[in-house]
């Protein structure tokens, strides 16, 4: 079976977050952070060719050919919908496809803290969600626009590339603009879209100075703005964002950023150990007057220090975020001890609550 749908409707069936093709092997699906290989023969290099070539049609097919790399969004009959990333790999074609759910999941579903479903009244400012990529930034955004949708009347405008979720209007005005497609580049949009009247804006990665520009300025004219970064942690997210500026105009970023940050939601994904499926533990920064002095006055790394000693405000460090889901039976605790901050003061943490328990 070479069928590209055939493979896909297969691997939605297999409960896959991931299907990967490359040349010379069977395809390999993500079951729950597992690589499984499927039971279908080997995929011939000519095979993938022609697989990318339907999905995209010729024009797009050569520009792939040219720049050996190209995103793009695909579906099967059923109305499963897929991000997709054909590149080349040794001189020959490979394609990695991200399952996108149809539903846009609950945010108490996914498990995240209170003070994000809060962040969603927010009036204006800048809210960005971070983590490794895999790690559930574009579940949590649309999650946090489906909040908005259901009790605000906004008018929200997206940037994707490619679009992932299909946001439905409800009680919003919801457009979503394809990077591509329905505008040339992530800059090129967000300098746009200010003259296009919204409320608030979702756009994509602060990968550059001129996104991250561009995304701090929309922010700055009181529009309520979410965005992402590829960071692991709230300090590393507002270093990286200063760091992208020229040495001479850092102080002013830091001014800037200081007035526009409203929070940093830092994500990873844990699977869970009580049933199939993955978990979020996050880490959040709520910008309070005393972060904002630590923004502009360069203090940056006493950030870690104000979220943990800021619980009540809704604020929470990593590794608080994975021992609560270790003791509420969703994360094993080997793997929780392993990827915390300090493994060590988890362990004890851990061991102190059980023994407590045992009491």
């Amino acid at each position: 079976m070479t069928d590209i749908k055939e493979i896909l409707a297969a691997a939605i069936e297999s409960g896959a977050s991931d299907v990967h093709i490359n040349a010379d092997m069977p395809p390999v699906m993500r079951i729950h952070t597992e690589l499984v290989v499927m039971d279908l023969p080997e995929i011939t290099n000519e095979i993938a060719e022609q697989m990318v070539l339907e999905m995209i049609g010729q024009a797009k097919y050569e520009k792939f050919q040219a720049n050996r790399d190209i995103d793009f969004s695909a579906y099967i009959d059923d109305g499963s919908r897929f991000r997709v990333n054909a590149h080349y790999q040794r001189d020959t074609v490979a394609i990695s496809f991200r399952v996108i759910s149809n539903v846009i999941p609950n945010l108490r579903d996914l498990h995240l803290p209170d003070i994000v479903t809060e962040l969603t009244d927010l009036p204006r400012g800048l809210v960005l969600v971070t983590g490794h990529t895999g790690s559930g930034k574009s579940t949590t955004l649309a999650s946090m626009i489906g909040v908005i949708n259901e009790k605000r009347r906004k008018r929200i405008i997206t940037l994707e590339d490619p679009v992932e979720y299909s946001l439905e209007n409800n009680n919003c005005m919801i457009e979503q603009r394809e990077v591509g497609a329905d505008c040339t580049t992530f800059d090129s949009g967000l300098k746009h879209v200010l003259r296009q009247d919204p409320d608030i804006i979702m756009g994509g990665e602060m990968r550059d100075l001129e996104t991250t520009s561009s995304t701090i300025t929309a922010a700055e004219t009181g529009h309520l703005v979410f965005s992402t970064l590829h960071t692991v942690n709230a300090s590393q997210t507002v270093e990286r964002i200063i760091d992208i500026y020229p040495a001479g105009q850092q102080n002013q970023i830091r001014a800037m950023l200081s007035n526009t940050l409203q929070a940093v939601i830092s994500q990873t994904l844990f699977k869970r150990v009580d049933k199939p499926g993955m978990v979020p533990c996050t880490e959040i920064l709520l910008c309070t007057s005393a972060v904002r002095n630590c923004v502009r006055e360069g203090r940056v790394y006493e950030i870690p220090n104000i979220i943990e000693t800021s619980r009540k405000l809704g604020m929470q460090s990593m590794d608080h975020s994975i021992a609560d889901m270790c003791l509420k039976g969703y994360v094993d605790k080997e793997e929780a001890i392993l990827r915390a901050t300090n493994p060590g003061k988890m362990e004890k943490t851990l061991a102190n609550v059980a023994a407590v328990a045992m009491a």
